[in-house]
């Protein structure tokens, strides 16, 4: 590819990769500090028990043991700050360590220091604790029926919000619809189970009284505001390092009572303190995802417009909220109505306390709750109409022409083709041909399935993000961005985007991130929001820095800056390719201070908060085709055939790898993820035994490819992509199934699309 050429848009390798691979980075686990010791917890067996005892003498006396606390020996915390939150929102106390209740399986009661991860397990055998065995409920439903189990007796309810919200006239729609439709469906609870579990190392410095805190997170900048209010801690003394982080998916996102139990160990010790998660403690305790049962009824005229909606979804939230619990619920409304142009619809959100895990936001967060349900209801439209699944969908898009849509719920989309998209997929996935294809398999007996499905995908989300970049003396380009990776490649991507507004190559810029100390105040990496505010913050700051090198380089050169342009390495003037200045010399000029034009300031750097106001809406399609086996009931997803739009792509391999990925968790959400409680609230899947997530040989023939929609709210023209195939795979593999089971008479299943779950469906 020519030199010439943007390097926006071009499909480099990351950058991040060949210290990765070789096994040199540097993760939290992998810190060594003098004096650092090592923090275990012991936790609760029971889903719901009264704390009769806790007897901690024989573990004070063990080998290498530093402290051991309990409820009582920690000072009072402050509660955990929300970043969204209801009103009416009914809230439990998170408690780092039981006081009195345990209220879910894997909850601490008691924690020990010691020398080594080993000794403090081992002390950790040694605490003795009496409980008292009370009631508990596991499933969200059960917990808001009359007489159940109460999680936190002193609400008197397990209802811990409601939330109706209407836009349109739902009884006239209904009024006049030819047909109305339902659905149910049981968003399966599934765990985020990023390669790196959660960790923390927390050090105190008596001298100059400043905490430092290496965290597994998403979001430096948010941890160390809620570490600082519930540690009462001054927030200009705390420091939050996010080194290389082994995957987020959202799960990453709030600060869990681990980390601020190391906190608060750490300042009354004076010593660092270490914990890092086992499998078994995050399955049991990181936040969960979906775990949600919504249901719908639908207005459908007799050409197969969807003119109204009644919907409602019960959000299972575990026994506490995390400061992210309520995103879900909120992200649930705002998509619910998918790409669709309907007008009136009703939608209840029910929040309901049960002795499980705590949820929160997990890829796509509650995007792919309402997509998979509204993408139900066009297929049950669809077969109630006659119409295909791509002919229905097809007469209920936005038009390209409507947007900015305004939906019913006020929420403006701000642009999208989305007949196009599907289009694509159609073509690409040769739609007809599959049709005649499994009819003729139908014939043999074969079992097959073609499912079909439409998502829209609010990104950009949270409005703002910061970026700085800085010319240092050598002319190579210092940047640094508040967005905080997690495997996204962002190293590689605002190289790109800073190289082109100065006429570099990526490889002179070094990208710095996760770390608070030195960064201006930003938000995080999460909800799809990286490039389009992050990499916007960036290249507004690279163009500040061009204009002003523009301006030292006129006084260099002595020419007037509109004779300037960016050449290879600096600038140089037009028509005159002799007269080249170098970033290096204008850099020592800005950084020097000498013969600066006047008025103008020293240093080559600038910092921009970049602001948008309104999210950007990505969109895409997505087509899968199943094969069922009639013995067994395995089901074998064939083929996937995915389109995205997520405006223009600054690096199209590293979007490919986000669909990839996204698209890999929606399969195991639809196919084998399933986190179980029994009925007393027991953890069924606390291994890879018993939890599992996709494997390499569950993955189908992907077939991907884009549109591409800019979005008109950034200069960029840029929305995010992270999260939507896990919003479209579950829905349009689970459409395919129960295509597939439609001769049998089935019309509805639940994911997870397990063997013996397909096997009963095809006998019964």
């Amino acid at each position: 590819m020519p030199e010439s050429q943007p390097y926006v848009g071009r499909p480099l390798k990351r950058i991040e990769d060949p210290r990765l691979v070789r096994g040199e980075g540097q993760y939290v686990d992998d810190l060594r500090i003098p004096g650092l010791t090592h923090l275990a917890f012991l936790r609760s067996p029971h889903a719901h028990a009264r704390v009769i005892a806790i007897r901690t003498d024989a573990a004070r006396k063990a080998p290498g043991v530093i402290a051991v606390v309990t409820a009582g020996d920690l000072s009072a915390l402050k509660p955990t700050p929300f970043m969204a939150t209801l009103p009416g929102l009914k809230a439990w106390p998170y408690q780092v360590l039981a006081d009195g209740v345990v209220d879910a399986t894997g909850v601490p009661v008691a924690a020990v220091v010691a020398e080594s991860a080993v000794l403090a397990r081992d002390a950790i055998d040694l605490i003795d604790v009496e409980y008292e065995p009370l009631p508990a409920v596991a499933d969200p439903e059960r917990a808001l029926a009359p007489g159940a189990p109460l999680v936190h007796p002193d609400f008197g309810t397990n209802q811990a919000f409601s939330a109706p919200m209407k836009g349109g006239d739902v009884e006239a729609a209904f009024a006049r619809a030819a047909h109305v439709v339902s659905v149910r469906v049981e968003h399966n609870r599934i765990a985020g189970v990023p390669m790196e579990p959660r960790g923390v190392t927390a050090r105190y410095d008596r001298g100059t009284g400043e905490l430092t805190v290496w965290l597994t997170t998403q979001n430096p900048f948010l941890a160390r505001s809620d570490l600082a209010t519930m540690l009462g801690f001054p927030e200009e003394k705390l420091r939050v390092i996010a080194l290389d982080v082994g995957g987020g998916f959202g799960v990453k996102g709030p600060v869990y009572r681990e980390e601020v139990v190391a906190a608060v160990l750490a300042i009354r010790l004076g010593r660092p303190v270490h914990w890092m998660s086992s499998r078994l403690e995050d399955l049991q305790t990181t936040h969960h995802g979906r775990a949600t049962v919504t249901s719908a009824e639908a207005a459908v005229t007799a050409d197969g417009e969807v003119i109204g909606l009644r919907t409602s979804a019960v959000f299972d939230l575990g026994a506490h909220l995390l400061s992210l619990s309520i995103v879900p619920p909120l992200s649930n409304a705002i998509h619910v109505l998918g790409p669709y142009r309907i007008q009136n619809i009703e939608l209840t959100s029910v929040g309901a306390y049960t002795n499980t895990a705590p949820t929160g936001p997990y890829r796509g967060s509650g995007r792919p709750v309402g997509v998979y349900l509204i993408e139900r209801v066009m297929d049950e439209a669809a077969r109630a109409t006659g119409l295909d699944p791509v002919e229905i969908r097809r007469r209920n898009f936005i038009p390209p022409a409507a947007f900015p849509y305004r939906t019913a719920f006020g929420v403006t989309y701000d642009s999208g083709d989305y007949a196009r998209a599907l289009d694509r997929a159609v073509e690409l996935a040769g739609y007809g041909a599959l049709r005649r294809e499994q009819a003729e398999a139908r014939g043999r007996g074969e079992i097959v399935g073609i499912g079909v499905a439409a998502y829209v995908e609010s990104t950009n989300v949270q409005g703002w993000e910061s970026g700085v970049v800085r010319v240092e003396r050598s002319g190579r380009v210092t940047a640094i961005t508040g967005a905080s990776p997690h495997g996204q490649g962002h190293e590689t991507t605002f190289a790109q985007v800073i190289a082109d507004q100065l006429g570099i190559a990526p490889d002179d810029v070094i990208v710095r991130h996760g770390d608070t100390l030195g960064a201006p105040q930003s938000i995080g990496t999460f909800g799809s929001r990286s490039a389009g505010l992050g990499g916007n913050a960036l290249a507004r700051a690279a163009g500040e820095v061009r204009d002003k090198a523009r301006r030292l380089a006129a006084r260099l050169l002595e020419a007037a800056p509109e004779d300037l342009q960016l050449v290879a390495g600096g600038f140089g003037v037009k028509g005159a390719p002799e007269k080249v200045v170098a970033w290096s010399r204008i850099a020592d000029a800005a950084h020097r201070a000498a013969g600066l034009p006047p008025g103008e300031s020293p240093g080559l750097e600038a910092t921009v908060f970049f602001r948008q106001d309104q999210p950007s809406w990505s969109f895409g399609a997505g087509i899968a085709l199943v094969r069922i086996d009639r013995d067994t009931g395995h089901v074998r997803l064939e083929r996937f055939v995915a389109v995205d739009d997520c405006g223009n792509a600054i690096n199209p391999l590293l979007v490919d790898g986000q669909i990839v990925g996204a698209l890999a968790q929606g399969i195991g959400q639809a196919m084998t993820e399933h986190v179980i409680y029994d009925e007393a609230g027991n953890l069924l899947t606390s291994t890879f035994m018993e939890y599992a997530p996709p494997r390499a040989d569950d993955m189908p023939e992907l077939v991907l490819d884009r549109t591409v929609t800019p979005s008109p709210l950034n200069p960029l023209g840029v929305k995010g992509v992270g999260e939507g195939g896990a919003c479209v795979a579950p829905p349009a593999i689970v459409n395919a199934v129960i295509d597939a089971l439609s001769p049998f008479g089935v019309t509805h299943i639940d994911s997870p699309l397990t063997s013996e779950k397909i096997w009963r469906a095809i006998r019964s």
